[in-house]
């Protein structure tokens, strides 16, 4: 009988799923069965305590993504390219797989849901005013016969430097480094499928994700110098969360080809960003430096981020999207922050709150 829905159920694959793929999985449940690629045969017993039912491949090796042809309607595609050359190879293999959707097994295809029952779906999606709610299965098996429907979680980095402007996604991509060219080369794979009907991909541009277990605090407490304000760059976030709820959201709602920035409404230039969570921690503030010692005291990985300046419009997520995000703001999130256990820092109790208790 369990056998039996979960082929009646629409099928979801998320590829890449850690820290956001796993906190989609819940958003996605019960109505659809959720597969998980996964390179680590280790993570396999923790794909299935979350019901997700992995699968054991390796976006290096496209011999072993076989089993992704035709599996599922609906893609996450949340992984990030490897770490050399300019080109996304990842996504490319990726891609060549789900080409051959043709060998979807009728039973995963499902039915078309009667015109009259989708246009009261779509009715009621336009009516509501929050990311959080979980698709109907009849909007996933209606497109199962269409191109795959896949939605890729890229990067801001893409942009490159904007000198602290104001954004929207119609800028231009100008990506510095290699790691955002890979990202620029994924999207333009996409964008090339999508006109050829192999998939149906929507584009989500991420800046920095945060939540309770990934907040600069190991930084913090290291002193980790800041730039000056003179010299400081804005940065850009979004809560894991947020984060997930939007990429969900988008499985149903993005258009194709369409870029959304998956942002919060925050504008803080990175030392600031670092101030606020050092504040809700009770922590000191970190040094701040010039841009010319920061080239001397600062390792490249982190450096670079340190190059680029802008602050994102999300009008497309709020007017297209229609997304409420549960926070709004960096700010919003502290309010009510519970730390992770870190050196110097209780688990579970902020020190703000501690001193709010004397």
């Amino acid at each position: 009988m369990k056998a039996t829905r979960n082929l009646r159920r629409p099928r979801v694959l998320i590829v890449g799923c850690g820290d956001v793929g796993m906190r989609c999985v819940p958003l996605l449940r019960p109505g659809a069965h959720i597969f998980a690629l996964t390179s680590h045969a280790a993570r396999c017993a923790e794909l299935r305590a979350a019901g997700v039912t992995p699968l054991v491949g390796d976006l290096d090796d496209p011999r072993s993504l076989k089993r992704l042809a035709g599996l599922a309607p609906t893609v996450l595609h949340l992984a990030p390219p490897q770490k050399t050359g300019d080109d996304d190879r990842r996504t490319r293999a990726l891609l060549a797989t789900l080409a051959t959707r043709e060998r979807t097994p009728r039973a995963a295809r499902g039915a078309v849901a009667p015109v009259g029952r989708l246009r009261r779906i779509r009715a009621s999606w336009a009516e509501s005013e929050t990311a959080n709610i979980v698709p109907d299965r009849t909007r996933w098996t209606a497109a199962s016969r269409a191109p795959v429907r896949l939605v890729y979680a890229s990067t801001t980095g893409v942009y490159g430097d904007c000198g602290g402007a104001w954004i929207d996604e119609t800028r231009a991509t100008q990506a510095a480094n290699p790691r955002a060219k890979r990202r620029v080369s994924a999207e333009r794979q996409l964008r090339r499928a999508t006109s050829r009907r192999i998939v149906s991909a929507s584009i989500a541009r991420i800046p920095g994700i945060y939540a309770g277990n990934r907040l600069p605090l190991a930084r913090l407490e290291k002193r980790t110098p800041a730039l000056i304000d003179a010299d400081d760059v804005y940065t850009n976030h979004i809560h894991a969360d947020d984060l997930a709820a939007i990429l969900v959201r988008m499985t149903t709602h993005a258009r194709p080809g369409r870029v959304i920035h998956a942002s919060d409404d925050s504008a803080l230039k990175m030392g600031e960003y670092f101030d606020v969570v050092a504040d809700a921690y009770g922590l000191k503030h970190p040094p701040r430096i010039t841009r010319a010692e920061a080239e001397q005291q600062i390792e490249p990985t982190l450096l670079s981020f340190m190059r680029e300046s802008r602050r994102l419009v999300n009008r497309r997520l709020k007017d297209e999207l229609r997304v409420n995000l549960r926070y709004p703001s960096v700010e919003d999130f502290l309010q009510n922050a519970t730390p992770p256990a870190s050196p110097g820092i209780l688990p579970g109790v902020p020190r703000r709150a501690l001193r709010r208790r004397k």
